[in-house]
């Protein structure tokens, strides 16, 4: 298969012209998003598409995607026009700071920019996908809790390093975690990712696990395959 090409089972992924190419963080977090009684679901910095694409598969929602890039804005016009959910999805190419809508949606999803502190390559368009200079974590928080239903979930993947800073966010706006899971790619690293899912209730017990996705090189563990198997076409 080409590298510009990832097919999954039930739709196919074109990237070439993407900043960012499809990848696992993207995978984990629109199979672990809430979305099942979902009605508007907002996927934020959209890319190639790819998270709208697992919302529609697993729910009946309308779904807008939001991505800043005009070129992969573009591409992931032409994966949703291709998809099963083509009328189901809205890809629109706008910064969030300028997004207008009379929605409150049920279910945010975001795979954001990070990597803050790193050090940045020449491409341009890759540093918009990963770095949050354009967009920051606190900002995000902000524009989340204002799209957000107040019986509604948002949903994001960031490095492990970078979770207090967004709990100290999340709560300045009156969001509360509900849900965290820890993501390490085998038993004997520390986390490298976590998933975070926030409500606008506190919860007295966060239910905190822990996933590991490789228990030996090449072999998956049953949660991960459990987590994907509806997606990967060798799951």
């Amino acid at each position: 298969m080409s590298n510009s090409v990832f097919s999954f089972k039930k739709f196919t992924v074109h990237h070439d012209r993407c900043a960012m190419k499809v990848g696992t963080d993207g995978v984990l977090i629109g199979a672990w998003a809430n979305v099942f009684h979902a009605k508007h679901i907002l996927d934020i910095g959209s890319g190639t598409g790819l998270i709208a694409l697992m919302a529609a598969q697993r729910s009946q929602a309308s779904i807008v995607g939001i991505e800043i890039d005009q070129e992969a804005a573009i591409q992931a016009q032409e994966n949703v026009r291709i998809s099963l959910w083509k009328e189901r999805i809205r890809i629109i190419h706008a910064d969030l700071k300028a997004f207008k809508t009379d929605i409150l949606f049920d279910s945010i999803i975001s795979n954001p920019p990070y990597f803050s502190n790193s050090l940045k390559c020449p491409d341009n368009k890759r540093n918009i996908a990963r770095h949050d200079n354009g967009l920051s974590f606190q900002e995000l928080v902000r524009y989340v809790a204002k799209l957000l239903h107040p019986q509604g979930e948002f949903s994001i993947i960031i490095p492990a390093c970078e979770v207090n800073k967004i709990l100290g966010f999340a709560i300045e706006n009156k969001l509360y975690p509900s849900r965290k899971t820890w993501i390490q790619t085998t038993p004997k690293v520390s986390p490298k990712r976590c998933m975070l899912a926030f409500r606008f209730t506190s919860e007295e017990r966060v239910e905190e696990k822990t996933l590991i996705i490789e228990t030996a090189p090449s072999i998956y563990s049953e949660e991960y395959k459990k987590l994907t198997q509806d997606f990967y076409l060798k799951m």
